[in-house]
């Protein structure tokens, strides 16, 4: 077995495991692993932004374009702590990433050394982070290293994958032992495991049987790369197909048996769809309250009047929200192999299916009729469907938008149309502001040939504006379009449509005189070297964006968007013991054999 000192190992690991960058910032406490890593940059690129916030988000969307992890160094004390909150994004999205952090000398333990947490235990970082990983590991000697850190790779790509740690105290970089590197962890996808015969059976029954159908399809299918089989078993049987929105693009949503997104901000297709449907077939998707308009019944979903088929990989999803009348521990493309074999040995698509599609167009033609004329308005400041109507048109099929979180998203979800799987990045479960605008970096370092754009709020950009240094310092050519309505308008439009009228420190003003206010993001972009231009009028925003993704250069464009218009709630959304508020478009069905309230 080779000496090696810890930090040596641990940067070998990392290139056994294919890993093509560390995404990190360094500190005291991990100086000895930046020493390691210098003697294999040619083998291993360490990327610094200016936070480790976005390290983390940028390590999550490398994983969410590519489907392989990297790694983030962190160092003691407050490094570390600031990868808490997209750690958390990452664990609620199944994103798999190695987070490496640095902590104190091991002699230096329960003495309260600079950025120790010792108030319970000593060097107590994992008791911080634990909440937020699917493990936390703290190897206390080099020769803990090799199983520590296969345990670790191995994991986070295993079942629902996610964020994994591994704590190292200082003197572990710096420390010899004889060890022999560990064998790399198995890549994603290794270990699929499927569903019982009779329970496959079972489903098969029961889709046979059904007269309104629908699939309802999560992160778990893209996770799984299970889109062929998605649209072989909807083009066979003719289900139509309900989007979360981090399973976007796995069925074509440019196809007629794509629904689009369900929930208070979804298509009303989709949403008209739900409520109405006796069968749901829900893989990797799991029913969150978005999705769920709150869980009332009648507004997205009408359960237990409709029967649930749930797929899912997590049984803690299973029956978390909706008892499945089947519920199936499998993988989604494994399931979807197994359902399709099943289904050849009887009917395939039926005609039994037809009053249900006609039913669909009809609800697909009403709601074109409805939003289709907002589309063509050019107006200044800019309408929000404009923004969304040319970003598709201007971008090709397999570019890649990293959509940040607030009122912006609330408008891709209702009518972005992902033409492919991984396309669509999201923060869905915690909702991280700055997700999109930073981890659009690693979207790009994962697919450099492919233009990555990110579609990011004045409040979320404005969080991590020097995302811009770490462009232009490391030359990633990403498109950022702030989505400039000078407020945090989601929860402004909460606070007047909840709390008669009234808002408070969610407008942006430029004092007592109540002038909108925010920063020349345009100029920020110019002052860290990066190209940036203001558009102020609708008939200027897909020339620009063309003009932004031709230039093969970090580009922001500032877009000033109406905040006055909002997206059409087709569904709802209800944050208890508030009153919720009815659908803007459609209404809530309940069955009419359904028991009375």
């Amino acid at each position: 077995m080779p000496r090696m000192k810890g930090a040596e190992l641990i940067a070998e690991f990392l290139i056994r495991q294919k890993m093509p960058y560390v995404f990190g910032l360094c500190g005291h406490g991990n100086v000895g692993l930046l020493d390691a890593l210098y003697d294999v940059r040619d083998r291993i690129k360490f990327v610094s932004p200016r936070h480790e916030q976005v390290a983390a988000h940028m390590a999550d969307a490398y994983f969410r374009v590519r489907h392989e992890p990297v790694a983030t160094l962190t160092s003691c004390g407050p490094g570390s702590c600031n990868i808490v909150m997209p750690l958390a994004v990452a664990l609620s999205d199944s994103s798999a990433m190695l987070a490496i952090t640095a902590n104190v000398p091991t002699s230096q333990f329960n003495r309260s050394p600079f950025q120790e947490i010792n108030r319970h235990y000593q060097a107590d970082f994992p008791s911080i982070i634990r909440p937020v990983v699917k493990r936390s590991l703290q190897p206390t000697r080099v020769d803990m290293l090799p199983l520590a850190l296969r345990q670790a790779a191995s994991l986070m790509v295993s079942g629902r994958p996610g964020p994994v740690n591994v704590d190292v105290p200082f003197n572990v970089f710096q420390e010899e032992d004889d060890v022999e590197l560990p064998s790399p962890a198995p890549p994603l996808h290794t270990h699929r495991g499927g569903a019982a015969p009779e329970e496959i059976a079972a489903a098969a029954t029961m889709i046979r049987t059904a007269q309104r159908p629908v699939l309802f399809v999560g992160h778990g299918v893209t996770l799984s790369e299970a889109g062929r089989e998605l649209t072989e078993i909807v083009h066979r049987i003719g289900i139509p197909v309900i989007s979360s929105p981090n399973g976007m693009g796995c069925l074509d949503m440019a196809d007629p048996l794509s629904l689009g997104f369900i929930g208070r901000n979804g298509a009303y297709p989709a949403n008209e769809a739900g409520r109405r449907a006796d069968l749901v077939i829900a893989i990797g998707a799991r029913f969150d309250d978005r999705s769920a308009s709150s869980w009332l019944p009648g507004y997205s979903w009408n359960f237990p009047h409709a029967k649930l088929i749930h797929v899912d990989v997590d049984p803690d999803e299973l029956g978390r929200n909706y008892p499945p009348d089947l519920g199936l521990l499998a993988d989604a493309r494994t399931f979807l192999r197994q359902l399709l074999a099943e289904l050849t040995r009887g009917e395939a698509r039926s005609e039994r299916l037809a009053p249900w599609h006609a039913q669909i167009k009809q609800w697909q033609a009403e709601w074109e009729k409805f939003v289709r004329p907002n589309f063509a308005v050019h107006s200044s400041p800019l309408r929000p469907e404009r923004v969304v109507a040319d970003c598709r048109a201007v971008l090709p099929e397999d570019a890649v938008l990293a959509c940040d979180v607030g009122v912006h998203h609330n408008w891709y979800m209702q009518f972005w149309t992902a033409r492919r799987p991984q396309t669509m990045l999201n923060s869905w479960g915690f909702s991280g502001m700055g997700f999109g605008a930073a981890g659009v970096l690693g979207a790009k370092l994962a697919a450099p040939e492919r233009p990555c754009v990110a579609v990011t709020g004045d409040g979320c950009f404005a969080m991590v504006p020097h995302v811009l240094c770490t462009a232009v310092e490391y030359a990633i050519p990403v498109v950022w379009v702030v989505w400039n309505n000078f407020s945090f308008a989601s929860i402004r439009d909460i606070q007047l449509g909840m709390f008669n009228q009234r808002e408070l420190g969610t407008a942006f003003h430029e004092g007592a005189n109540k002038t909108p206010y925010n920063p020349d993001f345009a100029a920020w972009a110019r002052a860290a070297g990066a190209e940036g231009l203001t558009v102020t009028k609708s008939q200027d925003f897909a020339g620009a964006l063309e003009h932004a993704v031709k230039s093969n250069k970090p580009f922001l464009l500032d877009v000033h968007v109406d905040a006055e218009v909002r997206p059409p709630a087709t569904g709802a959304w209800q944050l208890p013991p508030t009153p919720h508020k009815e659908p803007v478009f459609g209404e809530r069905y309940v069955p009419a054999d359904a028991p009375a309230e």
